[in-house]
């Protein structure tokens, strides 16, 4: 095993942000009238917007139009990055700081595969806009999560064969996303219940076990 860049998912490895999203998202739902909770909030990490709101919409009682989907999905996006602004480099994850040092040190690319389309906000608002080599995230895609596609520009991005990446997630449907694309996966938080996942990480720290 040759690992060459290290690309990790952004919300819930490098900041968790999952508390906004369900605040974004349960401003949507109120304003419905659409019964909704953690457990329906939790089945939404890692997926498209859309995705999401098609998930939120399962328990509406009356059917959307896609123009009317489209307007739900700009308001909580508005709401989320009216919440983004709260963010601070405080809101780093422990551990990541050190780990991007260490794998700089090493000489081993490091990249960022987000389906977010504010994952370059986020990563301004926590001071790490920088500190990476590629950025990947839902404007480069048109398939999110399980899809690989994230992962494989990113590859491209970082001038890398897929076979010499390694994907860091914290989400089922990512790990699903890094195999579809021939890369290693090392799982974190609710990932470590995949089956697919190459290394199981109880803190980011582990990764450097790997790598």
């Amino acid at each position: 095993m040759i690992i060459k860049g290290v690309i990790f998912d952004l919300d819930g490895v490098i900041v968790s942000t999952d508390s906004l999203h369900y605040l974004a998202w349960k401003k949507i739902a109120d304003k419905e009238g659409i019964y909704f909770d953690e457990e329906i909030n939790h089945r939404l990490r890692g997926v498209s917007r859309i995705e999401s709101l098609n998930i939120l919409l399962e328990k509406a009682n009356r059917v959307y139009t896609e123009e009317e989907k489209m307007r739900l999905a700009d308001e909580k996006n508005n709401y989320y990055i009216e919440l983004l602004k709260n963010l601070t480099p405080n809101d780093v994850l422990p551990g990541i700081i050190k780990v991007l040092k260490v794998l700089k040190e090493k000489g081993i690319k490091i990249a960022i595969g987000s389906s977010s389309k504010n994952a370059k906000v986020i990563l301004e608002r926590i001071g790490l806009l920088n500190s990476f080599d590629a950025i990947s995230d839902g404007n480069d895609i048109t398939r999110s999560k399980p899809f690989p596609d994230v992962f494989l520009v990113t590859a491209q991005k970082l001038w890398l064969k897929p076979e010499h990446c390694l994907v860091v997630e914290d989400a089922v449907a990512g790990i699903k996303a890094a195999k579809a694309a021939g890369m290693f996966a090392a799982a974190i938080g609710d990932a470590k219940k995949s089956v697919e996942a190459d290394f199981i990480l109880d803190s980011i720290e582990d990764l450097l076990r790997y790598v």
